[in-house]
């Protein structure tokens, strides 16, 4: 199985993709953003002018009715040097921008001369009307957009620039049926103030680019949680392939090793076994002639001794299938301590057992198995207190499994010996073969259940045994 690089994080093509795909987005939205605060703008210019044309429109028929014709009929001629018929024009004209947005009303003679203003000090002026006036002398109308030149100072915040829409238009007779004629009479121009309906068109513009930039923030949040989350998830992956591949590279490697043990194990037992009964023939005669030689004695001791090693090896090698019955963990635990009883009361070893849920709760599993895997438990639990001590045992019985925990007073192991407690071969005792933990977790793995070695809450060492209470499918 091939796994990452470490220096290779998961998501890290991810990360740049959505990063940049991110920038690409806020651009967009803002882009956007302007386009159709622009196209909002055009808007509003086109508004204004239309209502500025109708407003000329409706001028053009109050002033031409309500003052010229009148004042032609009666006097002959219009003056509007005349103080009272500036002021009736004033009336008509402020009448009828009455209650709108008007700034200013301009009218300009034939000869560019502006005869009439909202503003009083602009009559009698000249020349101001520009190529506006020229065209609208022309039949045409014009709109422009005068603005506030900022462009030599920061406007503070709150503040726009002043925006005036100006619009020139003729000036026309009108018809008896209310209808203008070609003559022109000279040129309206209409000042609007626009300036409101601009800011609130900026500030929409300032409000959508800012939640386009709270929505892309908060995508980028969760999306960013999500590759977070993603490479967590991605990292317990590549660590559990990392172990499942350790494991079965150490599966790869005990199996060779158990059968060249197996293999081993049997060519020396049989040879083993003749060495033992010479040695007992040879310690019987021995007696007999010279009482105090005890050198049979220990070539059949030791005989003995490789002989319990070469089992360990075997039962090591040797594939654990459970034989599952109904058992009672407690009956075993009982088992294993009648049989070291007399080794307890030698080192001076006191047992506190807490069966108080165990009584009347079967488990299915193998009994020889498990009392073999208990018994060398408390066998390195006595090698642990040599002086004497206590070995604590607890059973405890939850809906699908039961859980044994062994722990004793003594010395404890370093770190290292706890993590390597279970290695094959490994051990801190000067004679041992380092296979009494690895046989015990092999018959738990094999009864599907678990292990682990931990540090006792005081001293010493406690092991946890969790078994499952049905037989595995």
């Amino acid at each position: 199985m091939e796994m990452l690089p470490e220096n290779v994080k998961p998501f890290k093509l991810v990360k740049y993709f959505f990063l940049s795909s991110f920038i690409v987005m806020l651009l967009f939205a803002v882009s956007l953003t302007f386009i159709i605060t622009q196209r909002s703008k055009e808007a509003l210019l086109k508004k204004t002018e239309s209502f500025a044309l109708l407003l000329a429109e409706n001028l053009n028929h109050q002033v031409f009715f309500n003052f010229v014709l009148p004042v032609t009929v009666r006097i002959g001629k219009v003056q509007l040097r005349d103080p009272e018929q500036f002021k009736v024009l004033d009336l008509i004209v402020r009448n009828t921008i009455h209650s709108f947005k008007i700034e200013k009303v301009n009218i300009y003679d034939l000869s560019n001369v502006l005869a009439y203003s909202t503003e009083r000090s602009l009559v009698g002026k000249k020349n101001l009307g520009g190529t506006d006036f020229k065209k609208a002398t022309q039949g045409r109308h014009t709109s422009r957009l005068l603005s506030e030149d900022v462009s030599f100072r920061i406007p503070t915040w709150g503040e726009t620039p002043d925006r005036k829409l100006i619009t020139t238009i003729s000036f026309r007779v009108e018809s008896p049926d209310y209808k203008p004629t070609g003559r022109i009479l000279g040129v309206f121009e209409i000042t609007q103030n626009i300036s409101k309906d601009y800011e609130e068109i900026i500030q929409d513009q300032y409000l959508m680019v800012l939640i386009s930039i709270g929505l892309m923030a908060l995508l980028y949040l969760i999306l960013l949680f999500i590759v977070k989350r993603g490479e967590m998830i991605m990292a317990k992956r590549a660590e559990g392939e990392k172990r499942l591949v350790a494991k079965l590279h150490q599966a790869e490697r005990l199996a060779t090793l158990g059968e060249m043990i197996a293999s081993v194990s049997h060519e020396i037992k049989n040879p083993l076994g003749i060495i033992r009964s010479t040695a007992e023939l040879l310690e019987r005669k021995v007696a007999q002639h010279d009482p105090g030689n005890q050198l049979a004695s220990v070539i059949r001791e030791e005989a003995d001794r490789l002989n319990r090693i070469v089992t360990e090896f075997l039962d090591f090698a040797r594939p654990q299938v459970p034989r599952y019955a109904p058992i009672r963990i407690e009956i075993i635990l009982e088992k294993n301590l009648t049989f070291l009883g007399p080794e307890l009361e030698r080192q001076g070893i006191g047992v506190e057992k807490d069966f108080s849920e165990a009584h009347s709760q079967p488990v299915a599993a193998d009994q020889d198995l498990l009392y073999r895997a208990f018994l060398n438990i408390f066998i390195n639990a006595l090698q642990a207190l040599p002086e004497g001590g206590t070995i604590g045992i607890k059973v405890r019985y939850e809906p699908r499994q039961v859980q044994v925990e062994i722990s004793d007073t003594g010395p404890g192991l370093s770190p290292e010996a706890l993590n390597r407690a279970f290695d094959p071969f490994y051990t801190t005792k000067e004679k041992g073969s380092g296979l009494g933990l690895p046989i015990v977790r092999n018959i738990i793995e094999a009864h599907r259940g678990q292990i682990q070695m931990m540090l006792g809450e005081k001293s010493g060492v406690l092991i946890r045994l969790t078994l499952p209470r049905e037989r595995p499918v």
